[in-house]
This record gives C-alpha cells, structure tokens and sequence, in this order.
C-alpha cells in the first residue's frame, strides 16, 4: 500500500523529458460506493450499503438508473454558500509588491499586501469613481492601493485617503463613505489567503467564531507540501466529481502515472472493481473509507484523501491492525483538492499532497518542475469534462442521476457529492443572480482551451521565473550559435586549425539545435500542451 502512495506522491528523475510524466494523481485513489445504495439511518449517521450486482434474470428490474436524490425542500438544511470561508490563492503565488485581480463565487476581488499592517487584504475590485479595477493599479510609496485610472488611493481598511482631483480647501469628499473600498475579512491558514464573502461589518471579526476547515497535515513540520493552482475551463462541481472518481485514472491518465497492476489484468489499462463505505452525509460533507485510507469532503471546497482519518472520524471505523499502524506511522501521504467556485464553467483548483516520506526531493527538485507533469495529468481529461459540463447542463443537473448510467460501486463517491449538491443545494452554485447558471462560456479553439499560461504560469511564482530564465537561455543559445559561425567566418584559415574549426562548426550546430529543442519545451510545458487518447 504504502509503495503505492509513494508512487503517486513522487515525481519521476525523467520529468524533463518531452512527454513529461508525472507520479502523482490528480484523482483521489478513494474508492467508491454503489449508486444503488440503500441509505439507512443509523445513530445519527448515514451508513451506506451496497447491494450486490443484480442477476441475469433481475436485470431488467434492477439495471436501470437509479432515481434522483430528492432535491432540497423548504425547511430542511440548506447549504448557505456566503457563509463559508473560500480559498483565493497559495501566498507562494502572491507578489507583494502588486495588486492581484481574482474571481471567486463571482465577485471580483483585488488581493494586495498592506505593508502598513503586515497583512494581505481581500477587497472589492472596484474603484467607487468610476468602477475600474483596482486590480490594474499599483501600491504607492506610502504603501495604499492606487487606482491608476485618476490616482485615488485607498488604506488596508477600505477608507480613500486621496483624491487628487479635490480642492486641498474643499471639503474632505475622500472620508465620505461613498469613496470607500468593500473590505472582506480575510485570513491566512495553510499557506493560503482565505476571504469570508461577505463585506458587512458584522463580520468583520467571523475568525474568531468561524474558522477555514483545519487540515492536520498542513501544519505538520514533518511533512513536505508543495502547492499549485490552476485556472480551469469547466465548472465546480464537474471538477469536485472528477477528483472523486478513481476508477477514470488508468484510462483518462493513461501513461502518465504509475499505480498498482491488479492481479487479472482485463484490458491494458487495468482497471478493476472498487470498494467503498461512506458515512456522515450531511451539509457539511461526507467522509469514507476504502481500501488503503480516508476521505472527506468538507463542503464546499475542500476534497481530501490521506492514510490517516480526520479527528471526527476515528470513532466511525475501526483501529488498524498494529502492524498497519506502524506501517502508517512511518509513511504518510495525504492528497488535498481545493476546488473554487469562480463563475458558471469556471473553477479554480489549489493542490498539495503532503507526505512525510521522500522530503529532501522537494528540497532539491525546482517546484515548476513538479508542475509539468501535474499539469499535464489536468490537460488530460479537461476537453472530457469541458464537453461533458455541457451535456450534463442540457439534462438538468438536477437529473444527473437520471441522465447517467451508474451501475457499479466505483462511482460511489461521485454519486454521493452528487446527492449532497441537490439535495442541500438544488444542484447548483449560488451565484445570487450574478450570472445566468443555464449559460457557460464559449467553447474556444481548442489551444485556448489547454492554455497554460493564463491558466497557470502567470498566477505560479515558480513556473513564471522558469519561463522567464528558460527564455533568455533560448536567446543565449541562438546567440551564441550565430557569433561561432561569425568567429570562424572572420579568422582566417591560416590562424585556426582544421580540429579547430571542425570544433567550434560543431559547437554552433549544436547550440542551434539546443534552442529549438528548448523552444519546442518550451512551447509544450507553459504554453499548450495537447493530448491525444488515441495515440497513447
């Protein structure tokens, strides 16, 4: 077991090669329930049973698409999507010394470093003059958010401090309340800036009684956990499924990742039948078992598989066996999705897999490096869920289970996500009115629609400054390729050797193909990078 996790958390020594591959997966190795499950009640908890496979004489009862999970009724425990604290960014990823511009459920947001208070700041990414982003602006000498469009400038806690257009014998226009900021409550946990989405100064202080969903390991000193964030071109609850569903991985991602052969092999990929038990549905998530840990999804964004159980959990299952206890005491790996509502056909994903084994590979590895591989794992299935978001929204997403046809246990996760989001949230976001959610965006040409550098290199600190470098090494080579041949065009024969000669022609070749292969890399691991199912 342990081989296995450490397989998906390591990367391969031969990551920069062309097809970079990449040893981790990008879909949790949890193993689901069946969608014919009979949900029963049992001291406070929803256990999941599954039944067995139906026989060839009941398959005309039993084969078909179970029924929908009922949608929310009055009165039952809906799920409130403002009052839950969302992740924005890694602060790896942050640049102090700029304005950031992200979207999150929606609402625009400038995220911007107030040196004045030492703290990040979530606010509304609009300037009360005359609406521009206050994302496009700058962080003057004095350390306030300056819209550039006419240079007012605005504190940590959302007041103007300057109008530039107003009479300094005027009255004061800048301390009305209509030139201030909205200001979110903000904090930062795990590395991560989180905001509260709800600018009301009742909130102001909802830290001290509401918290970000703590994960263990994120505070484990012991533990390496690398981050990476993406811009994705599908919707939230499509990328919450695809992290839920183990049994896509050595199909979707075939050739990319390493995972344990089963001992029958049926196809060439190697897929088999999953097991999973699921417990504790309510509005705040669920948590499951399956054969070599846990997981849990804390609604609404956090989706987490790990070889240890949450503390709320240790009481639902069984204590492993002593020799598996120390087993799991030596090697631990967690695999930890944070998915972000953005807008209707946008998400954003923040990945780490925190282990306690292999750290001084993160020590020496560049972090981007990691990345190339990850990435190439999320092009992979991304036109897949792209064109599926857009079939599923033709049914009805409340018709989910009706549209699919979900036999098997391994879609048990995904089946169980699904009944969460209809039933406590009528099978969508809440975007209170802001966008229409039975229209997505567009789908563009399908390099736009794999774009890396949008998606990810300019929001990853460490993949930028490797396309940066990586850039002025192309240059460097193609220069040095054209002053060889100049060098020996410029001697005469007389003051070179043939050896000579032959030597430098050679060096200048190869410095010439050295920055075309670097410019194809290039060219693949930030900018676009397709994949073909039908060739792997």
């Amino acid at each position: 077991m342990e081989a296995a996790l450490a397989a998906c958390a390591l990367p391969s020594l031969r990551i920069l090669n062309t097809k970079p591959r990449f040893r981790c997966s990008f879909s949790n190795p949890s193993l689901p329930i069946s969608p014919n499950s009979l949900i029963t009640r049992k001291s406070s908890r929803f256990t999941t049973a599954v039944s067995s496979p139906p026989s060839s004489s009941a398959a005309t009862s039993t084969n078909s698409p179970p029924e929908p999970e009922a949608l929310f009724e009055p009165g039952s425990d809906k799920f409130d999507w403002y009052a839950n604290w969302y992740p924005v960014m890694p602060i790896c990823d942050l640049d102090k010394k700029v304005p950031h511009g992200k979207k999150v459920m929606g609402i625009d947001l400038v995220v911007w470093w107030d040196r004045n208070e030492k703290q990040w700041k979530v606010m509304d990414d609009t300037c009360p003059h005359r609406l521009a982003p206050l994302s496009d602006g700058r962080i003057d000498q004095w350390g306030r958010l300056q819209c550039v469009y006419h240079g007012w400038c605005f504190n940590g806690s959302g007041d103007c401090k300057l109008i530039p257009q107003a009479p300094p014998d005027g009255p004061p226009v800048h301390t009305f309340k209509q030139a201030c900021v909205a200001v979110y409550p903000s904090t930062v946990q795990h590395e991560i800036i989180w905001f509260w989405p709800n600018s009301d100064p009742k909130y102001k202080n909802i830290i001290e009684t509401n918290k970000p969903p703590y994960i263990p390991e994120l505070e484990d000193p012991s533990f390496t956990k690398l981050m990476g964030n993406r811009d994705i071109p599908y919707g939230y609850d499509v990328l919450v499924e695809n992290l839920m569903d183990p049994a896509h991985v050595p199909y979707a991602h075939y050739g990319l990742m390493r995972f344990p052969k089963p001992k029958e092999k049926i196809d060439r990929e190697g897929g088999k039948p999953l097991e999973i038990n699921v417990k504790k549905l309510d509005n705040k998530g669920f948590f499951s078992k399956q054969e070599w840990g846990y997981s849990n999804f804390i609604a609404p964004c956090v989706y987490r598989s790990s070889t240890d159980p949450l503390p709320e959990q240790e009481h639902e299952y069984p204590a492993p066996a002593a020799s598996d206890k120390a087993a799991l005491s030596k090697r631990r790996l967690s695999l930890i999705f944070i998915c972000i509502p953005v807008s209707p056909g946008r998400s954003r994903l923040i990945w780490t897999f925190p282990r306690n084994f292999g750290v001084f590979i993160d020590k020496i590895v560049p972090r981007w490096v990691f990345h190339i591989g990850q990435n190439t794992i999320l092009d992979s299935d991304l036109h897949l869920l792209h064109v599926e978001e857009r079939k599923i929204l033709e049914r009805g997403p409340e018709n989910w289970q009706k549209a699919c046809f979900i036999p098997t246990k391994s879609d048990a996760n995904v089946v169980t996500f699904r009944r969460w989001f209809n039933k406590y949230s009528e099978a969508r976001v809440d975007w209170r009115g802001k966008f229409d959610p039975f229209l997505l965006p567009p789908t563009p040409p399908r390099e736009q629609l794999f774009d890396r550098y949008w998606s990810h290199v300019e929001n990853c600190s460490s993949c930028k400054k490797a396309y940066k470098y990586l850039n002025a090494l192309e240059v460097i080579l193609q220069i040095a390729s054209v002053a060889m041949i100049g060098v020996m065009a410029v001697l005469k024969q007389t003051t070179m050797s043939n050896v000579a000669r032959i030597a430098v022609l050679v060096a200048a070749v190869l410095s010439f193909a050295a920055s075309k292969w670097l410019s194809h890399f290039i060219y693949k691991t930030f900018h676009y990078h397709d994949y073909n199912h039908a060739v792997v």
